[in-house]
């Protein structure tokens, strides 16, 4: 196995008596794809959010391009390539899908946040941005005002926006939630394409997606990581039968 980029060791994380991480320890080489499945309440939010800067754990390391990271706020690890589809929590409504990702290539850029001025007017920074609508698929609604996207294209241009930053791992919490069959095929279809160019970590309840994707796949069960392995492991795995995948597994 290639060199961790991501390396989690003992990770704890509690909330009062609640312990939401419990011990949890994975890698994720540099180019693969590992998914984080389990039923609700298992702690994979928690723990995207830990890996993020947003919680600080109570135990255990992060570490990221063998660099210990696990108290580095949220910016710094933005820096290093750590991003997360939905860093950028709300989009600018009015502006369209390309005044959005223009911004998010100025900062990463790191110009000086004058909105959309210079973001409307720099080719700089509007040819790379039209370059990662293309990359998404959004690249025919590059002129259109993100409020009137569909959910799914707005999912899409989440995504277009930490692809912007330039990152080393991203990490995506449920890309597919609230879509229909013909935007998660073609969601799964997208990240398809990025399998090996780009180190992902994906949270997603869509199993269908996750088994077509996933290099490796992590279980969490009560904050607990109970089974770490290829797809066809993990399917075969009796405690992830019993604990998660058995309903969806049944004949």
């Amino acid at each position: 196995m290639a060199e961790a980029l991501l390396a989690i060791e003992a990770l704890v994380k509690r909330f009062g008596g609640l312990t939401a991480t419990d011990q949890v320890s994975l890698e994720v080489p540099a180019g693969e794809l590992h998914a984080v499945i389990g039923p609700n309440g298992a702690g994979k939010t928690t723990l995207i959010a830990q890996l993020a800067g947003e919680l600080m754990p109570d135990g255990g390391s992060i570490r990221f391009a063998g660099e210990n990271v696990t108290r580095l706020p949220t910016y710094k690890r933005v820096r290093r390539g750590l991003a997360r589809s939905f860093q950028i929590t709300s989009l600018f409504r009015e502006f369209t899908t390309l005044d959005n990702v223009a911004l998010a290539v100025q900062a990463q850029a790191g110009h000086n946040f004058r909105f959309w001025r210079p973001a409307r007017a720099e080719a700089a920074l509007r040819e790379p941005a039209r370059a990662v609508l293309e990359q998404v698929g959004l690249g025919a609604r590059a002129d259109v005002p993100a409020a009137i996207l569909a959910h799914g294209e707005k999912r899409a241009l989440e995504i277009a926006l930490a692809l912007a930053g330039r990152p080393r791992l991203l990490m995506l919490d449920e890309p597919m939630a609230g879509m229909g069959p013909e935007d998660s095929a073609r969601m799964v279809r997208f990240l398809s394409t990025l399998r090996g160019k780009l180190t992902i970590l994906l949270i997603e309840h869509d199993m269908d997606a996750v088994f077509a994707l996933a290099d490796r796949i992590t279980v969490l069960v009560y904050g607990r990581a109970i089974a770490s392995g290829t797809p066809q492991a993990i399917r075969s795995n009796a405690e992830v039968r019993q604990a998660y995948l058995g309903e969806e597994t049944a004949p």
